[in-house]
């Protein structure tokens, strides 16, 4: 079995969510998608789990995150820095807020933060390994 990973997330308006994450270019996987959870593909092996409140809670007991709150940042590669800049438009005009964070340019690596219309953090960045200073 390929190694990936299944953020899991808690969201207040399942159809909002799904379509924030459409917005930013993640795909629907309908498999894996009901009234109470929406797949949602950034890659073959990087899927977010979208989940009601409800549905959540069946997976644990522990409470959800107040509003406003960053219980992890979760960043993304994009493939380029305009990607970066694309991605952080679309978040605000699908719903989320653009540039939570302070830019961040050092020339080999570049991000911007955003958040989905629950609050959860992204890090949207493009990075040139070749370019990394030496030590």
């Amino acid at each position: 079995m390929t190694k990936s990973i299944f953020v899991n997330l808690p969201v207040a308006d399942l159809p909002r969510s799904k379509a924030f994450y459409e917005a930013l270019g993640f795909n629907n996987n309908p498999q894996f998608t009901d009234d109470t959870a929406a797949c949602m593909v950034w890659s073959e092996s990087i899927c977010v789990m979208l989940l009601t409140h409800a549905k959540w809670r069946s997976f644990t007991s522990r409470p959800l995150p107040a509003a406003g709150s960053s219980e992890v940042m979760l960043a993304i590669t994009c493939d380029s820095r305009q990607a970066v800049d694309l991605m952080n438009d679309a978040a605000a005009r699908g719903g989320g807020t653009a540039d939570v964070n302070p830019t961040q340019d050092l020339g080999f690596m570049y991000n911007r933060n955003l958040a989905d219309p629950d609050g959860h953090v992204w890090e949207a960045l493009w990075m040139d390994p070749t370019a990394i200073p030496s030590q």
